[in-house]
C-alpha cells in the first residue's frame, strides 16, 4: 500500500505551489518573488524541468537551432551538450571545432579544444554526478576523454542512435542508453527525457519515469515506508494520479500550471528532490542522508526568452520574457 505521510507530504504539494508562485511573479515582474525565507535564501530548481535555464538553452540552441540536422545529428548534439550540460564549454566546443554532428564528431580535435578549455575553467556542470571509470577506457587520461570516446565507440559505432529512433518507447530509450558505460539509471532516463524535447522520438513523458537518489530521500520523507510490491517509481505516479486531490487537500489551490501545461512525471521527480532539500530547513530532524542545502539562491535581471518544444503547443502563450537565476543549476544529489 502507498500511504503519505500527509503532516510531511502538505510540504511537497506546498513547495509546488510557491516555487511555481515565484516563476509566475518573475514573469510578470510582481515583487517580492516569495515571502518564503527558506526559498529566498537557498537556490532550487523550478517545478518544470524544462524551464530552468541549462534546459532552455539545450531546447533552443542545440535541439530547434535549426532544421537541417539529421535525426542522428539532433541525438549525438543532445548527448554531447549532455554529458557537460555547460552552455559556456558547448559554444566554445562549437566555435573551436564547428557544428556538432555525425559527421564531425571528431575527437582528437574536440579532446585537444576541451584540454585547452579544461585549463582555464570548469568544463562539467556538477549538477549531474559524472563518473569517468570503466575498463574499457581507463587507458585515457581526462574524463571528457573517455565520455566521448564511449559516445563514438558505443552509441555512434554501434548504432544505437539509429535504434533509439527506431524505439517503440521512452522505457526502450532509456534501456538503450542505460547498456552504454557511464550511464546509469538516472542519467539513462533524463538523457531520454532530453531526446523527447527533440521531434526525433515523441512519447508521453507520463508513460514511463525513473526515480533518482535525490528523489528517493524526498519520497522517504513523504511517505511511509512502501510495501515490497511498490517501487519509488509507484510513489512517483500515485503522486500524479492524486496530483489535484492533494492540491484541493493541502489548500494549494492557487497552483498556476506552465501554460495551461500540467506536471509530468519527470516534474514530479524532480520535485522530491527539491522537497528534500527544502525539508532539510523546514524539518531537520527529518533526516535521510545530506543534512544542508548546498548552494545559496544569488537574485539577478537576467532575463531568459521562454521557449519550450514546438509539439507542446504552448509557444504562443509567452508573451514576455521571464527573469530566471543565471547561476549554475543546483545538484540534484
Amino acid at each position: 500500500m502507498i500511504k503519505p505521510k500527509e503532516e510531511i507530504f502538505k510540504y511537497y504539494f506546498y513547495f509546488v505551489q510557491e516555487r511555481m508562485n515565484i516563476f509566475w511573479n518573475k514573469y510578470d515582474r510582481v515583487r517580492p518573488w516569495t515571502t518564503d525565507e527558506i526559498l529566498k535564501v537557498h537556490k532550487f530548481t523550478n517545478v518544470y524541468r524544462a524551464m530552468d535555464r541549462v534546459s532552455q538553452y539545450l531546447i533552443r540552441n542545440v535541439i530547434y537551432s535549426e532544421n537541417s540536422f539529421s535525426d542522428e545529428d539532433v541525438l549525438l548534439r543532445i548527448l554531447v551538450f549532455k554529458i557537460f550540460n555547460k552552455p559556456d564549454t558547448w559554444e566554445y566546443l562549437e566555435d573551436r571545432v564547428g557544428t556538432i554532428t555525425v559527421n564531425n564528431f571528431e575527437l582528437d580535435r574536440i579532446n585537444r579544444a576541451l584540454l585547452e578549455l579544461k585549463q582555464v575553467q570548469p568544463i562539467f556542470n556538477n549538477a549531474y554526478m559524472m563518473t569517468g571509470t570503466h575498463s574499457l577506457y581507463n587507458h585515457l587520461n581526462y574524463k571528457h576523454e573517455k565520455w566521448l570516446d564511449m559516445v563514438k565507440k558505443e552509441i555512434v559505432g554501434n548504432s544505437t542512435l539509429r535504434r533509439i529512433i527506431d524505439s517503440n518507447s521512452l522505457s526502450e530509450v532509456f534501456e538503450l542508453l542505460r547498456d552504454c558505460s557511464f550511464i546509469g539509471d538516472f542519467l539513462a532516463y533524463q538523457y531520454a527525457i532530453d531526446m523527447n524535447y527533440s521531434d526525433v522520438i515523441d512519447f508521453d513523458e507520463n508513460s514511463f519515469v525513473k526515480a533518482g537518489i535525490g528523489a528517493i530521500r524526498g519520497i522517504k520523507k513523504c511517505f511511509e515506508p512502501l510495501d515490497k510490491k511498490y517501487s519509488y517509481e509507484d510513489a512517483i505516479k500515485y503522486t500524479h494520479d492524486h496530483f489535484d486531490y492533494f492540491l484541493e487537500k493541502f489548500d494549494c489551490e492557487g497552483f498556476k500550471p506552465l501554460f495551461d501545461r500540467g506536471p509530468m512525471l519527470i516534474d514530479l521527480q524532480n520535485c522530491f528532490c527539491e522537497t528534500d532539500k527544502y525539508l532539510r530547513v523546514k524539518v531537520p530532524e527529518l533526516q535521510v542522508d545530506n543534512k544542508r542545502i548546498k548552494q545559496k539562491y544569488k537574485e539577478t535581471n537576467k532575463s531568459i526568452e521562454l521557449f519550450f518544444p514546438p509539439k507542446w503547443n504552448i509557444n504562443s502563450k509567452i508573451t514576455r520574457p521571464c527573469i530566471q537565476p543565471s547561476m549554475k543549476e543546483s545538484t540534484l544529489f
